[in-house]
């Protein structure tokens, strides 16, 4: 067993050493032992309560909250200020193996930045006892070969987690102005004689922005051959949210450049490089096939599929409840569940912690804070390019079903284009899926049972998909639908919605059934400072397609019903079987009571539209009520 003297855990626990002394020769410290005259107590034993704690302060305390740490990523001001879930043993995990460079893959706003953050305050170096930002906290029980790390080497730390720019220019420009920055950071370089006077000439055109692109590219490397030499010590390398620039460099059309740039900047960094101690990143998609290590053979990957590491980015059920309970909302925790529950990272179900945080900030309501946390685009690029089977199986998802595809972990932007199996493997590294079932295939690689995780994802789909279904509809056609449907005159609605299949409908749009469905979400979509629009949910006894529910009580409720004719309709026939398509869909809106859950809502009067399509044909019917 582990044990510290009574010195180190007065310093730990903030008391003092006669008040230790008292515990222990009270019997007060459980496995508490005295040698050579020195009180040693168990390296994993918590603070012992105080009992000379006068009520009212221990009142004050009990009734005071820490603050919720919104977008907090600096682990220093968090641990001190704010309610911090300890994820240290991180720590322990990495040190128990030490691998020399190692990738961690998570979706964005998963605690990615502050857990690198972390690591840096642990092992950094500094000229101030950082010890003290540990001391309570987990690792610090799990003995002195774990403490003896703590401070113990130059880190070079890099974000890149705000590199989004549409240019190739403009994107080295920051990474350059990021590096030069690090380079500022350890000016202490510049002291002394253990550089030489020409090493401190080429630190100084890196800390200035002076040195040529092919100069940045040895950045690391050379930061990393400064540090050892000057501390005499091996140097840790952490780069967060590596391919952020390759993911925007991907989207503006500049990604063979960018992967070219971080190719060379990284192997300086963790190839062969002496200096290392070891090195850590992180990112949103692994990087086997990106050819950017190419030659690294000790990288060790830790994706969502893998079983290490898997319950330190996002929060545990566990670390939920205690989180709920402290702020007193532990009847919140089903709501959170539905919410923001069903990621599944190794063998762990995860909540999205930023979700989590604001979702109690704001007093417990319930809405997608993850949505407006980032680029949602890359969906509303599969929806515009998607094949019939991809958007057949974007349908499934929305309606809640389980859709089975092989998963590459080893996915690479440039493939999700050009390989539509791939489309699920990137939705479920970016967090836009979760893994109901798994059957490993030994080379990597998986087939899977894949679902939206929970309510806030499918609101961000439903978001995404009107966005790029809704890019077909011009501005005066979409406010001439609008006043249309505001006014209630099913004829000129009709006739907008005719002239748009007219002319800007091909016959490969209407190919797939569910093209028409996301037409009408995304027309409907423009009116949603009047309407919240959403489909596909459950009312009275059904299902309806489509529903819009006034955000004023004194508009009607409306909801609508499609139905597509694929079966092909001699010409004399066409008008026919869509008037009575049209009106099936109609009596089926009043059949299963769709605008039941409106009426519990307050609202009063309602207008059911019936849609019947084919090709680029339309029939409306309506009835008001």
């Amino acid at each position: 067993m582990d044990y510290m003297d009574i010195r180190t855990a007065a310093k730990l626990w903030n008391l003092t050493e006669r008040r230790l002394t008292m515990l222990c020769r009270n019997q007060r410290i459980e496995g508490a032992k005295k040698e050579s005259g020195i009180w040693l107590i168990p390296a994993n034993t918590q603070k012992p309560l105080d009992g000379r704690r006068n009520k009212s302060a221990s009142v004050m305390t009990k009734s005071r909250k820490l603050p919720l740490p919104i977008g907090m990523s600096y682990y220093k001001k968090l641990v001190k200020e704010y309610y911090y879930v300890d994820k240290t043993l991180f720590i322990k995990d990495f040190l128990d193996e030490r691998p020399l460079v190692s990738l961690f893959t998570r979706p964005r706003r998963f605690g990615k930045t502050l857990t690198m953050d972390m690591l840096k305050t642990f092992f950094e170096l500094s000229d101030t006892d950082t010890s003290d930002y540990f001391r309570d906290k987990k690792i610090w029980s799990c003995g002195e070969e774990y403490r003896s790390e703590q401070g113990k080497y130059p880190v070079i730390f890099l974000s890149f987690k705000d590199v989004k720019c549409s240019t190739w220019e403009e994107t080295q420009r920051k990474i350059r102005m990021l590096i030069s920055m690090e380079y500022l950071r350890h000016s202490e370089l510049l002291k002394g004689t253990k550089l030489t006077d020409y090493e401190k000439k080429q630190f100084a055109a890196f800390a200035d922005n002076k040195a040529d692109l092919v100069g940045f590219e040895m950045s690391l490397q050379l930061l990393s051959l400064f540090l050892q030499k000057y501390y005499d010590k091996s140097v840790i390398i952490i780069i967060d949210e590596y391919d952020t620039p390759i993911h925007h460099g991907y989207t503006e059309g500049y990604y063979d450049k960018v992967v070219g740039f971080m190719r060379n900047l990284f192997s300086g960094a963790f190839k062969d490089n002496p200096n290392l101690a070891y090195g850590f990143l992180t990112g949103i998609l692994r990087v086997a096939k990106e050819s950017i290590f190419s030659g690294l053979n000790n990288l060790a990957v830790h994706s969502i599929l893998d079983e290490k590491y898997s319950e330190y980015f996002g929060f545990t059920v566990d670390e939920i409840k205690e989180m709920a309970n402290y702020y007193g909302v532990t009847d919140k925790i089903d709501e959170i569940c539905e919410w923001y529950n069903g990621y599944r990272f190794g063998g762990h179900d995860i909540f999205n912690p930023w979700s989590v945080i604001n979702y109690f900030y704001n007093n417990c309501f319930p809405k997608a804070y993850w949505q407006s946390t980032g680029d949602n685009g890359i969906i509303r690029q599969i929806v515009s390019e998607a094949d019939d089977e991809t958007a057949d199986n974007l349908r499934r998802l929305m309606q809640g079903q389980v859709v089975s595809s092989y998963v590459d972990t080893s996915v690479i932007y440039p493939e999700i284009k050009n390989n539509p199996t791939t489309v699920y493997s990137f939705l479920l590294a970016a967090g836009y899926l979760k893994i109901v079932e798994m059957d490993d295939l030994h080379d990597g690689n998986f087939i899977c049972g894949i679902a939206i995780p929970n309510k806030e994802i499918f609101y961000v789909y439903e978001k995404e998909i009107l966005s790029a279904l809704s890019n077909v509809i011009s501005q005066s056609t979409a406010i001439a639908i609008q006043q249309a449907l505001v006014k209630q005159d099913i004829p000129k609605l009709e006739a907008h919605l005719q002239k748009l299949l007219l002319d800007t409908i091909s016959s490969f749009d209407y190919a797939h059934e569910n093209f028409y469905h996301g037409l009408i979400l995304g027309i409907c979509a423009i009116m949603n400072n009047q309407y919240h629009v959403d489909s596909n949910r459950e009312s009275g006894y059904g299902r309806y397609d489509i529903r819009l529910m006034p955000r004023n009580k004194n508009l009607p409720g409306i909801v609508i019903e499609l139905k597509v004719l694929k079966e092909k309709i001699a010409e004399e026939r066409i008008e026919h079987e869509l008037e009575r398509s049209a009106n099936i869909a109609l009596t089926q809106i009043n059949e299963k009571q769709y605008v039941s859950a409106m009426k519990q809502d307050g609202i009063e009067h309602f207008l059911k539209i019936g849609i019947a399509f084919y090709k680029k044909h339309i029939k409306l019917l309506s009835r008001s009520e």
